[in-house]
């Protein structure tokens, strides 16, 4: 699917609706925070258990969206694991901070942990701006200011 995600109902209200298309009510979240899978690893299952309740607090999190924020934990936890094992490397290696590593030939190379570690990292940042959970993904969404157009529609949503 190409072009911008479509903008939700109630940021329409908030900051107006110049198309003036009919707008369209959101779904409700429901049922809270979900279970973790057993299939996430502890550092996984701890970011979870940080970022689950609050969300589902927030209203951000449903039963529904289980397997978006696994695989928003999953992320951070590969994340973790390769940053750890960086440092550790880096402790022995003071000259290229474990970033480089030298083939079966002798050549230098990115160090394969270091590519974990970015995938990782984007991924982390790509789901937890779905849920909210970014500086830039929170500033989208403010309470409708008094005296806007839409104050009595944008009660229902919020």
């Amino acid at each position: 699917m190409k072009g911008r995600k479509p903008r939700p109902a109630y940021l329409k209200l908030v900051t107006g609706n110049p198309g003036r298309r009919p707008l369209r009510a959101p779904a409700e979240a429901q049922g809270g925070a979900p279970r973790p899978p057993a299939v996430l690893g502890a550092e996984a299952v701890a970011e979870w258990r940080r970022v689950a309740a609050r969300l589902a607090k927030l209203g951000l999190l449903a039963t529904i969206d289980r397997a978006a924020l696994a695989a928003y934990c999953q992320a951070y936890g590969r994340w973790v694991t390769a940053e750890r094992a960086l440092a550790s490397m880096a402790e022995r290696d003071p000259v290229t901070a474990g970033l480089l590593i030298k083939t079966s030939n002798g050549n230098a190379i990115q160090n394969p942990l270091v590519g974990i570690a970015n995938k990782a990292a984007a991924a982390m940042v790509r789901y937890a701006a779905e849920f909210g959970m970014t500086p830039s993904a929170r500033s989208r969404v403010e309470g409708a200011p008094e005296g806007r157009n839409g104050d009595a529609a944008a009660a229902k949503y919020f």
